[in-house]
């Protein structure tokens, strides 16, 4: 019954965003041949600056499709789109419940906060796989279509790395799910994190040892460098001992 309270209470923002990120894998594909097209001109294009680099760095990377794969989906769509639905998925809970009188049911059924707890966020990271995973998969299907192929095993390990160390803005947004009695507040304050970080990354990546964007997108697998690992382990670690503190936070709230 607890399994499908939180799948009832979390449905319609799972499968909102499993189309999105299905009707983008798609478009990434599709949009190959348009970009090929547009290649010569690219090349032609003398722009300076930051924004120069960022456009001769782009087309380097689509003059391969698993450059053009990766630089377009898993570092740019998918990591974007999956991270604010991450924000969304970890929203809500027992307080967000509290004001409808909901909560008061829940925490009468014969079950402990502990389990509450750990069934929701269990749920939550379920769908994060899902939309992490499926979606990445339409590549290597779709891409024949367009004459290229793309690896069954690159698009696991990137959408791995990607809910690995992901997570890590779910378990705050369920983190400040129960310090505040509305989703609106978690759900901002997440996402604005997330949008300072990326744009940090962005400018000084150079100078950054590390950056929580670019574990997600596997950056140094798909530079031939290895998986992440000490990037993973360490957002895994923050992200468990999120999802630790929002169950003191619930065990110990008197409602």
């Amino acid at each position: 019954m607890l399994w499908y309270k939180a799948w009832l209470e979390t449905r319609w923002r799972f499968l909102i965003g499993l189309a999105l990120l299905l009707c983008s894998a798609a478009a990434v594909v599709f949009t190959y041949p348009k970009v090929v097209q547009l290649m010569p001109m690219v090349s032609r294009t003398d722009t300076g600056g930051l924004l120069g680099e960022r456009i001769r760095e782009a087309a380097e990377m689509a003059r391969t499709y698993r450059g053009y794969a990766w630089s377009q989906w898993f570092s740019q769509n998918l990591a974007n789109t999956w991270t604010l639905f991450a924000v969304l998925l970890g929203t809500g809970g027992l307080l967000a419940q509290a004001s409808g009188g909901a909560a008061l049911f829940t925490l009468s059924l014969p079950v402990s906060r502990a389990e509450l707890v750990r069934v929701r966020a269990l749920t939550g990271l379920a769908e994060l796989l899902v939309l992490a995973v499926v979606p990445s998969l339409l590549l290597p299907v779709l891409s024949p279509a367009v004459g290229q192929s793309y690896g069954v095993s690159d698009a696991i390990v990137h959408s791995l790395c990607l809910f690995a160390a992901g997570t890590v803005f779910f378990s705050l947004a369920f983190l400040l799910s129960t310090v505040f009695t509305d989703i609106w507040r978690p759900f901002l304050m997440v996402l604005f994190l997330s949008m300072v970080l990326g744009i940090v990354e962005q400018l000084f990546r150079d100078q950054l040892p590390f950056g929580i964007f670019r574990v997600m997108s596997a950056d140094s697998y798909f530079k031939s460098v290895g998986i992440p690992w000490l990037g993973l382990l360490a957002t895994a670690a923050l992200s468990a001992a999120m999802l630790y503190g929002a169950a003191i936070n619930i065990s110990r709230r008197d409602f």
